[in-house]
């Protein structure tokens, strides 16, 4: 996902202090965090000006930077996005507040398909709203790169690429690609696996150019790269400035993820958190949040306004085929938690 540099994330972070985002929220605000660049900030700025209610907005680059936030207990945040692993996490914690749908009527836009897709992370559907959801698959230069080899996660480790891959800044990401090559779980905590996917990597690394977030799609449009492990709203992104770019989810499976809000306990304006769901699940705010992050939404309302050619993109919107075909991260243990830590160290230290 497009995300901001740490060095803005720091600044916003300490202007929303001095804005008052910590202990005693403003009972006229709602104290909003979520990915960067996830959210049109016009919109904001209508919610401002319909509602009367000021929006303290807040932007973090990774759902483990995300929970770290929250967990440090410095700033009450009414509502929160973040990813499908990190909410369950949060949820088996007793972090999250249930959900009054009875004040978000708007909710009916949303697709029954895609709130069922959330009883993977929360269960009862009672703490989840969801936002933008994909997959992770490689984006590749038709230019250089033969297609019909491009349905498998071998052709990151194929040396012909030497120093034109990227993969994903992210440990979680990076190791599903090793562990589905394995024929493993991306959810597996199997010791023997884990290693034997940092064994995988570290062989690959050679050939890696580097190690990103937010500047793949811009590097790949360009050219300066012929392949790239990617979310599938990224690689919409890229093919929208180069139409030689294609995208594939591997035969292999891949990730599926769902990004959605929810109501943390530290809320202090439950009312403005519920208002400001209901306000996101409007057919015009939804429009203009898709076309402005260009992740699949699954927003009924918004689709079928859609293009036909983007409907049918399978960029941005997946098959059931293809889903059926990924997995959904699970929170992990502490100890493979910590063992994950070691192994992404190693990595990127080798």
């Amino acid at each position: 996902m497009k995300k901001w540099t740490a060095a803005l994330f720091l600044f916003l972070f300490a202007v929303c202090l001095a804005a008052g985002c910590g202990t005693g929220n403003d009972p006229n605000s709602v104290v909003v965090l979520n990915y960067g660049k996830y959210f049109d900030p016009d919109m904001i700025d209508r919610f401002e000006e319909e509602t009367g209610i000021t929006v303290k907005y807040e932007e973090y680059e990774s759902p483990e930077e995300m929970y770290a936030k929250y967990k440090a207990g410095s700033i009450h945040y009414d509502v929160v996005c973040t990813s499908d692993y990190i909410i369950q996490k949060l949820i088996q914690e007793k972090e999250t507040l249930e959900i009054d749908f009875n004040n978000i009527p708007e909710y009916s836009n949303i697709d029954p398909v895609y709130i069922n897709y959330c009883k993977n992370f929360d269960r009862q559907n009672c703490y989840t709203l969801p936002y933008f959801f994909g997959t992770v698959g490689i984006l590749y230069d038709t230019k250089q790169v033969d297609p019909t080899k491009a349905d498998t996660w071998n052709i990151l480790w194929d040396d012909t690429y030497s120093g034109q891959i990227i993969m994903e800044n992210s440990v979680r990401d990076t190791y599903m690609v090793a562990q589905k090559l394995l024929g493993a779980s991306c959810n597996t905590t199997d010791m023997d696996i884990l290693d034997r996917s940092l064994d995988l990597l570290l062989a690959q690394k050679p050939l890696v150019q580097a190690y990103l977030t937010d500047e793949t799609a811009d590097l790949m449009a360009v050219g300066n790269a012929a392949l790239a492990e990617v979310y599938s709203g990224e690689a919409a992104y890229a093919q929208t400035m180069n139409s030689d770019l294609a995208f594939s989810v591997p035969k292999e499976g891949s990730n599926m993820w769902v990004d959605a809000w929810f109501i943390p306990k530290t809320c202090q304006n439950k009312k403005n958190a519920e208002l400001f769901l209901n306000y996101l699940c409007r057919s015009d705010v939804g429009m203009a949040n898709f076309e402005y992050v260009y992740y699949a939404t699954p927003n009924k309302a918004v689709f079928d306004q859609l293009d036909p050619k983007v409907q049918n993109d399978e960029t941005i919107f997946p098959s059931t085929k293809t889903l059926d075909n990924c997995e959904f991260f699970q929170p992990l243990d502490e100890i493979t938690t910590n063992y994950y830590t070691e192994l992404w160290e190693a990595l990127k230290s080798y």
